[in-house]
């Protein structure tokens, strides 16, 4: 293998790296060989100088190689999963997985923790007593054969390489990179061992890929990568200018998913969870009104008693979620606008900052998160203001940290007096549902 430092050395200077290095790099940083500086000076290099399409299947196909892949070939029935490019207040994969299952899916979720601004499906389900992210591969196999989901972190079988690097990323600011997020991305879905996968790719000011055209290169990028495995690939670009439903942080989110399984929640919540269900489903065979099966299993309650099944094989204690003192916040802050008008721009990813700031969110990778911790909307973009009005419900564990969430959010929020024209909340996509 070459020295680190001219790998480095090779990529600060805008060149491409061959497969095989590329694959060394990989194997090496896993198994200790090295250093989380140089790691992350070679990250840093890619988020500014980028990679090539090859070099992108090549570090995807690294990733994948450093650990096992499942097989799920022998399933009666559709193995597919979701995953989005990450936003503030998205809780849709706790919502859609068991939504899939209780359609007759086979639904194996690896997910993620909180990364940069965004939040992590793993930090919200371990937010719910008992459960457990955790799993052995046998075990995590046999629930969602038995439960049709299941859903958990990266183990050390699958994608070991991704887990660390996925943890270096996070704290060094190189997560907006199309080719780390793309091999991150695609290495976990495809030893998933799924048939299909539905794309949430986001947009705006709460998504790492802030332009139309950086997402639509992504949603491109990530769709070859799974079609050149062999997978069926959907997508949807979706607005992330303001966060997704009302809440956004860790057990809120946890609580506005439930009433979402419950039949209710949030509209658009609600609304991108049957769109990315209803691409699901018709990637599965299902051409016929796939929306209307889904809002069946929502209102009629099979979505949320597969919900139920999966925290309870998982560890968890489903009757937890039923007392409304669970993970109350003892602090809390509102903010007030400072004039009237109309909420015409939002930072979302300064939202998301201050959530990190209240204990919501990791600054470095041993931090330990609050479950308590979040941020509700008390308006949404394009509502009339007044001044001295409620703008956003900070709140968390500890009341002394306050005061650094609303100096991380109060430049985030922009009123005029002119209404503004919004996004759609579903931009673009490649099959519709």
């Amino acid at each position: 293998m070459q020295l680190m430092t001219e790998i480095i050395r090779e990529k600060q200077q805008g060149q491409s790296h061959s497969p095989q290095t590329i694959q060394s790099l990989v194997q090496n940083y896993t198994v200790g060989k090295i250093s989380d500086y140089q790691m992350t000076a070679w990250l840093m290099a890619v988020y500014f100088q980028g990679m090539s399409s090859a070099e992108t299947f090549a570090y995807t196909q690294a990733m994948l190689d450093s650990g096992s892949r499942m097989d799920l070939s022998d399933l009666p029935g559709y193995v597919v999963d979701k995953h989005s490019t990450g936003g503030v207040g998205d809780k849709i994969s706790l919502i859609l997985g068991p939504l899939l299952a209780s359609c007759g899916c086979y639904v194996p979720m690896l997910s993620g923790r909180g990364l940069g601004h965004t939040g992590g499906t793993l930090d919200k389900l371990e937010s719910i007593p008992g459960y457990r992210v955790d799993l052995p591969l046998d075990r995590f196999r046999a629930i969602v054969e038995e439960v049709g989901i299941s859903m958990i972190g990266q183990t050390a079988e699958i994608c070991p390489a991704d887990r660390l690097i996925y943890a270096l990323r996070d704290v060094t600011a190189t997560v907006a990179s199309l080719p780390l997020i793309c091999g991150s991305i695609m290495s976990k879905k495809i030893a998933e061992g799924l048939q299909g996968l539905v794309l949430d790719v986001k947009c705006g000011s709460g998504a790492f890929m802030t332009s139309l055209d950086d997402a639509r290169e992504l949603a491109k990028l990530l769709s070859q990568v799974g079609q050149n495995h062999g997978l069926q690939m959907a997508y949807s670009i979706t607005d992330m200018n303001q966060p997704l439903g009302r809440m956004s942080g860790i057990y809120c989110e946890v609580q506005e998913s439930l009433a979402v399984l419950a039949g209710g929640g949030p509209t658009d919540i609600r609304e991108l969870t049957l769109q990315l269900g209803a691409q699901a489903l018709q990637l599965s065979g299902i051409k016929d009104n796939p929306r209307q099966l889904l809002i069946a299993a929502l209102d009629g309650g099979k979505a949320m008693e597969t919900f139920q099944k999966m925290v309870a094989a998982q560890d968890g204690d489903a009757t937890a979620l039923e007392n409304p003192d669970l993970h109350a916040p003892s602090a809390e802050i509102v903010l007030k606008s400072p004039r009237a008008g109309y909420l015409v721009e939002l930072n979302t990813a300064q939202l998301g900052m201050g959530i990190i700031a209240i204990g919501g969110g990791r600054r470095t990778k041993d931090d330990i998160i609050d479950p308590t911790a979040g941020l509700e909307m008390l308006c949404s973009l394009g509502d009339e203001v007044k001044e001295g009005g409620d703008l956003i419900r900070l709140f968390c564990a500890k009341s002394n940290l306050l005061d650094d969430g609303i100096a991380q959010i109060s430049d985030a929020i922009i009123i005029r007096d002119e209404a503004p024209t919004l996004n759609p909340l579903i931009i673009e996509t490649n099959l519709q549902a």
